[in-house]
């Protein structure tokens, strides 16, 4: 897949293409890709997903506490691994926001070598939200775009959308976002050094920093998780506490997000580690002893092997 970030580098009408954020790029937007990919194929033409490095109500509304499911460079793979032959990258910006469809469509045709369009099945664009579909072809047949619309998605656990999974990894639900993403809900980050107590109690955990400060972040709560540290593509399991470590404390009292490792003792601390969310333990505890704190660690232990041999 090749990223396009500028303008009059495709060929002029040689263009399939889908336009959206694609946040998470979950089972609905795997299926619009699929469909896209069918009709470019059949028309012989490259497919391309257009989107945007930033969330346009970030734009409109710079006040929003509008958080993303998935950080830019996982989005991009993300859709590569759907089949995209090109992302075209744009920066939205309140000159794209005043532009009605038919200026949209005519700026991707010149600028992007469109031509051809498929839109989800409810999707608008243009600043003129009262039109649809049937406008959109109208404002296509006249610039010589050709358009589509893709069907709904309605496989298993539907409907999804970026929004509800929002909702959901924000309840903590980590396992159903995962069944609407069709993957994990996963966090990225650096392991740094942390206050170490757990170690004292025999559950040393990962410090996660450096997380995207645009991606959500889970319900505070205890959870069970895979984890991929530094370049080894293998899995290991272990369970995540997200939270002000009420037991301990954390100085500050700031969030901090450490995950324990089952049965690993490496040395790990500065390098990447990918926290990938299966299911939801419990809320975190104050407990009165370090004791009660160990104690409650083993059954979530116990808890989390069961899960994941599942």
């Amino acid at each position: 897949m090749e990223v396009v970030t500028q303008p009059h580098i495709i060929p002029a009408a040689s263009i399939a293409a889908t336009i959206g954020m694609f946040d998470g790029v979950h089972r609905g937007h795997t299926m619009l890709i699929d469909t896209l990919n069918d009709i470019a194929r059949a028309k012989g033409q490259k497919s391309a997903v257009i989107t945007f490095r930033t969330h346009p109500q970030k734009v409109l509304r710079p006040d929003t506490d509008l958080q993303m499911i998935m950080p830019l460079d996982d989005r991009l793979q993300a859709i590569a691994d759907a089949g995209a032959d090109y992302v075209v990258l744009m920066d939205f910006d309140h000159q794209l926001a005043q532009l009605d469809s038919r200026s949209y469509i005519r700026l991707i045709r010149d600028n992007y070598g469109v031509s051809t369009l498929v839109t989800g099945f409810n999707h608008r664009f243009g600043h003129n939200r009262q039109e649809g579909f049937d406008d959109y072809r109208r404002h296509g047949i006249e610039l010589g775009v050709e358009l589509f619309q893709a069907d709904e998605y309605r496989g298993p656990h539907s409907p999804v959308s970026s929004s509800i999974i929002r909702r959901l990894i924000t309840a903590g639900k980590v396992d159903d976002a995962a069944k609407c993403l069709g993957h994990p809900f996963t966090l990225k980050g650096v392991v740094q050094h942390g206050f170490e107590v757990g170690r004292e109690i025999g559950f040393p955990t990962a410090n996660v920093g450096n997380i995207d400060s645009t991606v959500i972040i889970p319900h505070r709560g205890a959870y069970t998780v895979r984890v991929r540290v530094g370049s080894n593509p293998t899995p290991l399991g272990g369970m995540a506490n997200i939270g002000i470590r009420p037991t301990i404390g954390n100085g500050n009292r700031c969030q901090s997000i450490e995950v324990h490792i089952f049965d690993f003792n490496g040395d790990i601390y500065g390098q990447p580690i990918t926290v990938e969310f299966v299911r939801f333990l419990r809320t975190e505890l104050k407990m009165g002893s370090l004791d009660e704190l160990k104690a409650q660690l083993h059954d979530d232990r116990t808890r989390s092997l069961q899960i994941l041999n599942q």
